[in-house]
């Protein structure tokens, strides 16, 4: 029976090694016909890649809210993309404001400052108060149903943003001093790009040092390792953890703030492939890991802005851009394939 039962094993597991191999050849063989092509000049696969840089930059700082919750509680938070979603609309309705107001013009640096406060205290908000009422009662439930929960969070939430703020798609304000390009060497780059570049650089960094230089920090390596050690020494698991919370909150807040900039669209549906992409990017990375999932965001932003034309024109795919969340799945598939435990592989309680 159990040499049957390992048979069937095996069986499955080479089915699924031929799938990632056929995939990868596939991968391969576009990306050399499209590159022998020539159809695309060296100018515009830097611009691919600095396009997919900044939107791998929107990804990671959501990413990290996943990370960062799975690290300490083992839980996936399913929801943390209507997180995102609320930020952002947090930021709309402050940007209106300081644009009818001629603030938004006048001065653009202090209102960008004054969104991403408005974007993460929202989204702070409501991060922590979903973990109060929905997560902390099932604190020692089977890990199941807290992912059920969360998607049952992730619905309320949606449909709260409907009711509350319609099911139109409104414009996020434009900023004028974000308007047009820049050109540096064959590369040029959104104004709103580099912003995004700046403002995750810096958040990365603030949050790099929180987790690794605090006391808040030590806290949540520490409960992350071991909770019921860590309150028996004196660490207050409930607080360290609704921190956790908010901290994620605060990071997919700044998210949403950068996406509005960038893509200008604001939708209570919005944070639901947002979402999913940065999950895929923290499981790409290694979930549990905050450099692995800044590094997931990064490569997948890259992968979905040069992929399309990279590997599908070569092998005549009408309308290869039209498949980017396709292409961005199909990376997962070949991490998960053949290396289950993401690129870097390593849990946040191992970094304490």
């Amino acid at each position: 029976m159990f040499s049957n039962l390992r048979r069937k094993y095996d069986f499955t597991d080479y089915i699924l090694w031929f799938i990632g191999a056929t995939l990868l050849v596939a991968i391969l063989y576009g990306s050399y016909v499209t590159l022998s092509s020539g159809k695309y000049t060296t100018e515009q696969w830097l611009n691919f890649i600095v396009f997919g840089l900044a939107q791998g930059g929107i990804y990671a700082l959501i990413a990290l809210g996943y990370t960062m919750v799975y690290g300490i509680l083992g839980m996936i938070n399913f929801a943390h993309g209507e997180f995102f979603m609320f930020g952002t609309f947090g930021a709309f309705f402050v940007a209106e404001a300081l644009s009818i107001s001629g603030f938004l013009e006048s001065n653009p640096l202090l209102s960008i400052i004054i969104m991403l406060i408005a974007a993460m205290a929202v989204s702070a908000t409501v991060a922590m108060l979903s973990e109060r009422i929905a997560y902390r009662p099932l604190r020692r439930a089977p890990r199941l149903v807290p992912l059920i929960t969360a998607i049952g969070v992730s619905y309320f939430l949606q449909y709260t943003a409907r009711g509350f703020f319609g099911s139109g798609v409104e414009a996020f304000p434009n900023v004028p001093a974000l308007a047009g390009s820049v050109v540096v060497g064959p590369i040029t780059m959104q104004r709103s790009q580099i912003a995004v570049f700046a403002a995750t650089g810096i958040l990365l960094l603030l949050l790099w040092l929180i987790v690794s230089k605090t006391k808040i920090g030590r806290a949540i390596r520490a409960v992350a390792e071991d909770k019921d050690a860590a309150a028996l020494m004196g660490v207050d698991v409930d607080r360290t953890i609704s921190i956790t919370f908010a901290l994620g909150g605060i990071m997919a807040g700044a998210a949403g703030v950068m996406y509005g900039l960038v893509f200008r669209q604001v939708a209570f549906y919005m944070g639901f492939v947002p979402g999913l992409k940065a999950f895929t990017a923290a499981v790409l990375g290694g979930i549990g890991n905050l450099a692995g999932a800044v590094l997931g965001g990064l490569i997948l932003g890259v992968i979905e802005s040069v992929g399309p034309s990279l590997f599908l024109d070569g092998i005549g795919i009408p309308s290869p851009h039209q498949l980017k969340d396709g292409i961005a799945f199909t990376v997962l598939v070949l991490i998960l394939i053949f290396r289950p435990s993401g690129i870097l592989g390593e849990r946040l309680s191992k970094r304490a």
